[in-house]
């Protein structure tokens, strides 16, 4: 039976540029102190920042930034959620892990890779989602680029609660970030989550953050601005219930199979 209330708990960082201790000790310091945290959100490659350099930057699954994630999610009696560069079979993977604290750990690799930054060419495709479950709910994982494409996200059947984006998502594009978070809340009467970092890159790219967290039915629950920070923002179950049973939208959606 599904818990009337989940905290998620996002993290909006300035990502020091392929420094892999760094970050991760800047997150263990978040991290221990936010409070009422259930699943905590960390963005898009949170090690390293949006890094076409896999063959340096890559670990594999048992290799330490994974072991991070693990030794938080026990520590702290929490999920860890976030996408980080991983090797496995000879290709390296954008791959968003879901750490639960008893160590258990599934993954979800971004199935649309940026080609505009070149993403496509050091970064092997998923073609399979992610739909994990917490206290009940159900929790669907995507990468950044993978906001833009709605039949992915697509909520048939109500096979989950909350749709989580976690991103390195440009400041020059950040009305798509925000109009598309919520419009993905909106088609799907889920809530959708949106992680974003903070800062700039190598390449001087800017980086506005502006995570937030929508209703299902698109209402602002949360925005988090353009500098670092970490929120907490609880979840109402009666609430997703209440909009699905008055507004059954999704019955009426189209039917399809993604091949």
């Amino acid at each position: 039976m599904a818990h009337d209330f989940l905290n998620i708990t996002l993290v909006q960082p300035d990502i020091v540029w392929e420094d892999k201790t760094a970050n991760l000790a800047h997150y263990e310091q978040l991290i221990t102190g936010a409070k009422d945290k259930e699943v905590v959100v960390l963005p898009e490659m949170f090690s390293t920042g949006f890094s076409m350099a896999p063959e340096r930057m890559a670990e594999p699954m048992d290799g330490p930034s994974v072991q991070w994630m693990k030794d938080m999610a026990r520590q702290h009696r929490c999920i860890i959620t976030g996408s980080l560069i991983i090797a496995e079979g000879g290709q390296y993977y954008n791959r968003l892990l879901w750490v639960q604290p008893d160590g258990n750990t599934g993954h979800y690799d971004k199935r649309h890779l940026f080609a505009y930054a070149d993403e496509d060419k050091h970064y092997s495709p998923g073609d399979k989602r992610l739909i994990a479950q917490v206290k009940g709910w159900r929790v669907c994982l995507m990468v950044c680029y993978d906001l833009r494409f709605p039949v992915w996200a697509r909520n048939y059947d109500t096979a989950y609660d909350v749709l989580i984006y976690t991103a390195n998502w440009p400041e020059r594009r950040s009305l798509a970030w925000r109009t598309l978070l919520q419009a993905r809340a909106i088609e799907n009467q889920s809530y959708v989550v949106g992680v974003n970092r903070v800062g700039s890159d190598i390449k001087d790219i800017l980086y506005k953050g502006e995570s937030g967290v929508y209703g299902p039915l698109g209402e602002p629950l949360a925005q988090l601005g353009s500098e670092p920070v970490v929120q907490t923002v609880t979840l109402s179950r009666a609430k997703l219930q209440e909009t699905r049973e008055q507004l059954p939208f999704l019955a009426d959606a189209d039917k399809f199979m993604i091949l």
